[in-house]
């Protein structure tokens, strides 16, 4: 069987740019096709955190002017190789000197531009890719482009495969944007191409006109066939279900390996876990907590928004935290929610840990010294905040939606086997029934060392995805 050439198009991907969960699988799936044999690179913009932190390392392949409608538009092209992988960057220092994200008509026009300059790059680089692997509304017209503008071009014979990350963030916009930009005909702007609900929608070109269509959980791919998760392209999904499905997410187990990993005060492994004993010794004196090292510590590394069930939380927490327990919380976000995390700080200083913001180091010591991750979210495509806390045998409370689902096996007393604990519904009481539950279990101390040894044996790393993909690449160029 043929090893078809994939070029992987997003709008980041560490470690040059990290925003989100994005960022975090664009570095690791190539990474892990590559180990697989397959060939493949990536393109992105040379946001300037790249330029920051890899001008240096970078080649210039060439700089022309692109048509962008009535415009020219510079574009340049720079690439370097990092962990066997080759990455193209494109560089224009009006759309991409700023945000990764502007939001709202900017950000729209950020990514109307790199999808024109991907296929515009594609006859100057030395890779020549079967398939683009295009990954949310980002990158979402690069299979419409490919398939209604450049068929008698080189790039019309490329196939495309079309990840969607997250279906809530659509890139929604007056269609007279697009056509401006990307000279798309009035004739798109009907309900089976670009048109949803009165404006044209990116996500929905991504779906309409790729080969393939993925989702990063199986239970998330059946999910968004419903209106509740579609969030109103269930229709155009539930067309193309046949060309629809879900590969889990795994994560960087190299980057988040308690053996190795560099950021925790002590290392440890599975066949010797005092560590994780000594690293929660260290978290409590850095939080300044009044509890001893006995208390069961829940977590969450997150951003606080309606989807990570932050509700819940709210209607619980000093019902759970007046139990003999304690919470540390790393994110940012909503500040409702900001407000409230700094209201537990001030009225429940003893058994409380709390930062608002983002710092990478600190979240690995939170993952390593907790005992428990509270990930209660309303909908959730993947996920990896759970997989992240497996490995360090933090043992996640989750709700059963999406990836939650196909990554965590809840306890069964009975069986002993499980790696986490779970509930069905959205209900802040059904969460705080699993909340006992897990703490009842904490206090029996050889239940609690099985689970936490089952959820450090967890399978979580990307080469499983990327297994997946690579056989989905070979069908496609196959078929």
């Amino acid at each position: 069987m043929s090893t078809p050439k994939v070029l992987i198009a997003a709008a980041e991907s560490a470690p040059f740019v990290t925003t989100g969960g994005l960022a975090e699988v664009m570095g690791a799936l190539p990474k892990a096709l590559a180990q697989l044999g397959a060939e493949v690179a990536v393109i992105m913009p040379k946001h300037s955190e790249v330029k920051q932190k890899y001008q240096n390392k970078l080649e210039n392949v060439l700089a022309l002017n692109i048509s962008m409608g009535w415009r020219n538009q510079y574009m340049g092209i720079e690439t370097l190789v990092l962990s066997g992988v080759r990455y193209y960057f494109i560089d224009n220092e009006y759309y991409f000197n700023g945000p990764v994200y502007r939001g709202g008509d900017a950000e729209a026009e950020q990514y109307l531009y790199f999808c024109r300059a991907v296929l515009e790059a594609l006859p100057f680089i030395d890779f020549k890719p079967d398939i683009i692997h295009a990954n949310d509304w980002h990158t979402a017209m690069i299979p419409m482009l490919i398939r209604t503008q450049y068929q008698e071009r080189e790039q019309g014979s490329i196939k495309t495969v079309f990840t969607i990350h997250n279906l809530h963030f659509q890139g929604q916009m007056p269609f007279d944007r697009i056509a401006d930009m990307l000279s798309v005909p009035p004739a798109y702007y009907s309900p089976e191409y670009l048109e949803a609900y009165g404006c044209a929608n990116m996500m929905k070109a991504g779906i309409v006109f790729s080969d393939k269509v993925t989702t990063v959980s199986p239970t998330y791919a059946k999910e968004i066939l419903h209106p509740f998760y579609g969030k109103g392209l269930e229709g155009i999904l539930y067309a193309r279900r046949n060309d629809l499905s879900g590969i889990a997410n795994g994560i960087d187990c190299e980057e988040y390996c308690p053996k190795t990993d560099e950021k925790l005060p002590f290392q440890f492994e599975l066949s010797d876990i005092s560590g994780k004993y000594r690293n929660k010794a260290e978290l409590i004196k850095e939080f300044h907590m009044g509890i001893d090292e006995n208390t069961p510590i829940l977590c969450m590394v997150s951003r606080m928004t309606e989807q990570k069930g932050i509700d819940l939380v709210r209607a619980v927490l000093e019902e759970v935290l007046s139990e003999n327990a304690a919470i540390v919380i790393v994110g940012s976000g909503e500040k409702q929610y900001e407000d409230y995390f700094n209201y537990i700080a001030a009225r429940y200083p003893g058994n409380s840990g709390i930062y608002i913001g983002y710092d990478n180091a600190l979240a690995h010591r939170v993952y390593a010294g907790s005992d428990f991750l509270l990930m209660p979210s309303l909908f959730e495509p993947c996920g990896m905040a759970q997989m992240i806390a497996q490995s360090y045998g933090t043992l996640p409370i989750v709700r059963e939606t999406g990836g939650l689902c196909d990554t965590v096996r809840p306890y069964n007393i009975y069986t002993q086997e499980g790696d986490g604990f779970s509930f069905q519904n959205y209900n802040a009481h059904d969460m705080l029934n699993v909340i006992w539950f897990a703490l009842n279990v904490y206090k029996d101390k050889a239940a609690l060392l099985r689970l936490i040894k089952n959820a450090m044996n967890a399978d979580n790393s990307f080469l499983k995805s990327a297994k997946e993909y690579k056989a989905l690449y070979e069908a496609l160029v196959e078929g």
